[in-house]
């Protein structure tokens, strides 16, 4: 086996043992593979290796590897998605994971009924309140899931993208926050909000242990960049 499918393989057992030192069952979290700036040799590896769920960060990384790649592979956007870019990503992503404006919701859901297409979304929530980073204000979340309610993207819960320098501490209060967050605004909106997109190849035992459904790993499986 390749060095991508050794590291697959390993990902998914720190997985698996994250989940059980959790009490949560393996099927629990999904493993997303964050292959942007690697080709796509790369993806058809961890592919043949087993993974079928890819992320990439840039549009046009998406556009050029999506159709090329074997076609049981799901794709998600986890990067800023521009507004003009909006269409490109609707025609390879069955899931774009950062959206962080009521504006960016309107766009994907007017573009994808023009598409006929409804592809799942997760709204991008900035936690740690990063003056850097994209992301909603957890206070203007409740607003964008009432809206997202009745449109053509069907919401299915949140994402976040925590501080790189931040301690376990840290990393365990925001991942927590962004499930308890979750919580309150699926009791308050009706909406179930299933999925919880955090953790990524240096922090997702963490995320899982505070309740993710997704992780996204890219440099533990791929390489250093």
């Amino acid at each position: 086996m390749d060095r991508i499918g050794v590291n697959l393989l390993s990902v998914l057992d720190q997985i698996r043992q994250a989940c059980s030192r959790s009490g949560r069952p393996a099927e629990a979290v999904k493993l997303l593979a964050v292959s942007k700036t690697f080709p796509l040799e790369c993806v058809l590896q961890a592919h043949a290796a087993g993974q079928l769920l890819f992320g990439e960060n840039r549009v046009q990384e998406l556009v050029e590897k999506a159709p090329l790649a074997p076609p049981d592979c799901e794709w998600h956007l986890i990067g800023h998605l521009q507004r003009n870019k909006v269409r490109a990503a609707l025609r390879c992503a069955a899931c774009i994971q950062s959206v962080d404006s009521l504006a960016l919701l309107h766009r994907i859901n007017n573009i994808a009924a023009e598409l006929q297409c409804r592809p799942a979304i997760l709204l991008e929530v900035n936690i740690s309140g990063e003056a850097s980073k994209f992301g909603l204000p957890p206070e203007e979340v409740e607003e964008v899931v009432l809206a997202a309610r009745d449109g053509q993207a069907r919401c299915q819960g949140l994402m976040t993208v925590a501080p790189l320098a931040a301690t376990p501490a840290e990393l365990g209060k925001i991942f927590a926050g962004l499930r308890q967050l979750r919580d309150k605004v699926s009791a308050q909106t009706g909406c179930p909000l299933p999925e919880l997109s955090m953790g990524m190849s240096g922090d997702f035992p963490i995320a899982i242990a505070e309740g993710a459904t997704i992780v996204r790993i890219g440099s533990a499986i791929f390489g250093a960049r």
